[in-house]
């Protein structure tokens, strides 16, 4: 993990790698490197830390050659240093490899090699790879890597290049995402994700789990786990390369925010009118007894929230599990249970591996996937897609508003078929939907100026609380991932009823308080909640409705939204909290596209 790139063709391929790299510093990482092959060598440079540093180290190399693979890495085995970042080569320098991923049993083939007298130079679990290859290298380099993928137990995907052969690059995957791109005439390409090379091509050959690729300038060929040559099909990505900059913006995180609403006109489109909602895209089962939502982090949060609208819509009910538990709990599943995953990149490791145990069990699983052609995408029974956009800022913005409509979508659709929702409350209903693109951009508008303040007030907090209830308190869990994972603030969420079970101990005098207040039934519980904590010295911002006045008269500063039955205030009411964590994070100088130890796209265990 995290970044794989390569490039065979007839230009310099160092500039072209490292390009490619560039496309994929939104994944995160902490060493960088490439290897470029010519006249049966090839050179490796590598180097801890951004990408500028391995910048400034190839200036005073010589590489010429015209096909190279090129990494950013994550760390997971070793700490980040110049001798753990990839490429990774054996004794000889003749087979090199970069990999993403986890190989669970390398301890034990590591020994095994130790025995047979190869020596190591790093801590990684990568290193083993290219020592296998040059174990059961016999003169084809394609079976060899069979071979070597026989041995490994975890997930991987692999860019591999041999000094005898430096015109060719092999990439096989499992359990992580790795692309294959068809570029112009003489030029090869393959990624890790899509946006590394979009500049170059939109047509890729999505690798499937066990298969192998086999590229040079002049051809494509891929095999599957057998060996045996297969034809498959082209994906052509439908966005383009400029979606995926900044567009005058400083950062994507802030350019993503402003996309949100047109993001949600998206999402919508053809899918929501005021009469009615059409999901004919997907084939519900007849039957839906109970319904378990899978995901991750902030995709779990959205999960939260839905599962407060399709309890309250359908009636039907619902748990939200967390992937990473979800896969080892042994869940009651049976074939009248609809699982609903929900991944942005669709190749979240946890969620992926909570789809496969689901069908196993005989659920069926529809995916909210913002990728399409991701292995979620292609293992689902169903797909509904997030419509998004490329989403490049680690923090996930636009694509969590997206998350959270699809559950509105969802909830008034099955509510419909259920008999929950009568005609007039579901065209009521409707109408609140289709106003959210609007409403987003007058918070937007309304709210960029007073959370710039905020920031400034709270620049230099060292805790944070956010509370709420009902889907508010989904809301704040959200709210506080945010401000955390990009500012370093420690921030937390609570129930708000749990303030009284432990949670006040930690508020005391100046210490910020984040009151999430739109369920207008419990808005008097809420009160309570925010009396409590300011009693105790806390500083409350208060995220609520104009008219509410109670609420903005207890508060030390008041974020409004625009007025909106109470379960569709969701997207409206986590936009001025994503201006915050920005905004905040930006005071304190933190990386806000790129926050430390963390990556887009989990795609290990």
């Amino acid at each position: 993990m995290c970044g794989i790139v390569g490039y065979t063709g007839c230009k310099k391929a160092a500039p072209i790698l490292m390009k490619g790299l560039q496309k994929l510093e939104y994944r995160g990482y902490d060493s960088a490197g490439i290897a470029v092959g010519r006249d049966h060598k090839i050179d490796v440079i590598k180097k801890e830390g951004k990408l500028d540093k391995l910048k400034e180290k190839l200036k005073s190399s010589m590489l010429e050659g015209k096909t190279g693979i090129g990494h950013t890495r994550w760390a997971t085995h070793g700490r980040p240093s110049d001798r753990n970042s990839h490429p990774h080569f054996d004794e000889k320098q003749q087979f090199i490899v970069v990999h993403n991923g986890i190989i669970e049993n390398y301890q034990e083939l590591k020994e095994e090699l130790k025995n047979k007298g190869y020596q190591f130079s790093s801590e990684t679990d990568t290193e083993v790879i290219p020592h296998l290859l040059s174990e059961y290298y016999n003169g084809d380099l394609r079976d060899a890597i069979l071979k070597v993928v026989e041995k490994l137990v975890g997930s991987y995907a692999l860019a591999v290049m041999y000094s005898r052969e430096p015109e060719r690059i092999f990439a096989v995957r499992q359990d992580s995402p790795l692309v294959v791109g068809r570029g112009a005439e003489g030029e090869n390409y393959i990624a890790s994700d899509i946006p590394a090379f979009l500049e170059f091509t939109d047509d890729f050959y999505i690798l499937d789990d066990g298969e192998i690729a086999e590229v040079s300038a002049g051809e494509i060929n891929i095999f599957n786990s057998s060996g045996q040559q297969i034809n498959k099909d082209i994906f052509e990505v439908d966005w383009d390369a400029e979606m995926a900059e900044k567009n005058g913006y400083s950062h994507y995180m802030l350019k993503e925010i402003h996309e949100q609403p047109d993001a949600l006109r998206k999402i919508m489109k053809n899918r929501v009118s005021p009469g009615k909602i059409d999901l004919t895209e997907i084939a519900f089962p007849e039957r839906i007894d109970d319904i378990q939502i899978v995901a991750c982090g902030t995709a779990s949060y959205a999960g939260r929230v839905g599962k407060y609208v399709l309890e309250e819509l359908t009636r039907i009910p619902v748990q939200v599990n967390i992937a990473s538990e979800f896969r080892y709990s042994d869940p009651i599943l049976g074939e009248n249970t609809l699982v609903i995953v929900v991944s942005q990149s669709g190749e979240t490791a946890d969620t992926l591996a909570g789809l496969r145990l689901a069908q196993k069990k005989g659920a069926r699983v529809l995916a909210l996937t913002n990728v399409v052609g991701s292995s979620i995408d292609r293992e689902a029974d169903q797909v509904l897609y997030l419509r998004a956009g490329p989403e490049i800022a680690v923090a996930s913005t636009k694509a969590y508003s997206a998350m959270v409509t699809s559950f509105y979508m969802l909830g008034l659709f099955l509510g419909k078929q259920e008999g929950i929702i009568s005609e007039s409350k579901g065209k009521e209903m409707l109408q609140n939907l289709l106003c959210l693109p609007e409403l987003a951009s007058r918070v937007i508008e309304e709210n960029e100026k007073t959370v710039k303040h905020l920031a400034d007030r709270f620049q230099n907090c060292e805790h944070a609380f956010f509370i709420g209830r009902n889907t508010d308190y989904s809301l704040a869990l959200e709210g506080a991932l945010k401000l955390k994972e990009i500012s370093y603030i420690h921030a937390e969420a609570y129930a708000a009823g749990e303030l009284k079970h432990g949670t006040l101990a930690l508020v005391e005098e100046g210490v910020p308080v984040v009151a999430i207040a739109t369920r207008k039934g419990i808005l008097d519980k809420m009160m309570s909640n925010i009396k409590e904590v300011k009693a105790r010295g806390a500083e409350v911002i208060a995220v609520t409705y104009s008219d509410v006045k109670n609420v903005a008269e207890e508060a030390d500063y008041i974020i409004n939204i625009p007025e909106i039955e109470g379960i569709f205030s969701g997207v409206l009411t986590i936009i001025p909290l994503q201006l915050m964590a920005y905004y905040t994070a930006l005071k304190r100088g933190c990386n806000v596209d790129q926050p430390r130890n963390l990556a887009k796209s989990v795609t290990v265990e």
